[in-house]
C-alpha cells in the first residue's frame, strides 16, 4: 500500500532544501540516506497513512517525520532538538527521524555501520528496540491499524 502524507504541523507542505540537509548531516558527523532526505524534503512535519510498524514486542505508531527545515514554531518536532534530547541518554551513533504519539523516537542507528544505518525505536524509558535494516525498509513495512474485533 503505499503512503500517502497527511499534515501535522502545517496545512501546506514546507520543503526542506539540500543545504538544510547538509547542515544536519555535518552537525551530526554521519550522511544521512539518499531514500530518507528525498522523503523527509518533501513531508517533514508530516504524518504517514498507514503509520503503524511493528517493534517485535507489539507495533507503535509514527506520529510525525520530524522536521530539517528551522522553524521557530514548531522547534519541539526538530530532527535537531528531539537529538539534544535524547544525546545524553542514548550511545553515539543514534539520531531521530521521527516520534510518535508516546513521546519515543524512531531514530538511524549508525553504530554498526556509516553507510547504512539500521532503523531502531528509543523509548522513553531509553531502551533500544530494532525496527528495520533501512529506512526504505522501514517505510516498505509500515501498514494499517488492526480492525478491533467484533
Amino acid at each position: 500500500m503505499p503512503i500517502q502524507w497527511r499534515k501535522y504541523l502545517w496545512d501546506e507542505p514546507r520543503l526542506a532544501t539540500p543545504q538544510e540537509f547538509e547542515q544536519l548531516e555535518h552537525q551530526w558527523g554521519v550522511t544521512l540516506p539518499e531514500d530518507y532526505k528525498r522523503v523527509a524534503a518533501a513531508h517533514q512535519g508530516m504524518t504517514p497513512e498507514p503509520g503503524v510498524f511493528d517493534v517485535g514486542r507489539g507495533t507503535n505508531v509514527i506520529s510525525v517525520l520530524l522536521t530539517v527545515s528551522g522553524d521557530a514554531g514548531q522547534d519541539d518536532y526538530s530532527a535537531k532538538g528531539a537529538f539534544e534530547v535524547l544525546k545524553p541518554h542514548v550511545p553515539e551513533g543514534i539520531y531521530p527521524f521521527a516520534e510518535t504519539p508516546g513521546g519515543e523516537f524512531v531514530c538511524f542507528d549508525y553504530r554498526e555501520s556509516q553507510r547504512r544505518p539500521r532503523i531502531v525505536l528509543v523509548t522513553v524509558e531509553m531502551d533500544i528496540h530494532p525496527i528495520a535494516n533501512s529506512f526504505s525498509d522501514f517505510l516498505t513495512a509500515l501498514q494499517q491499524p488492526p480492525l478491533p474485533s467484533p
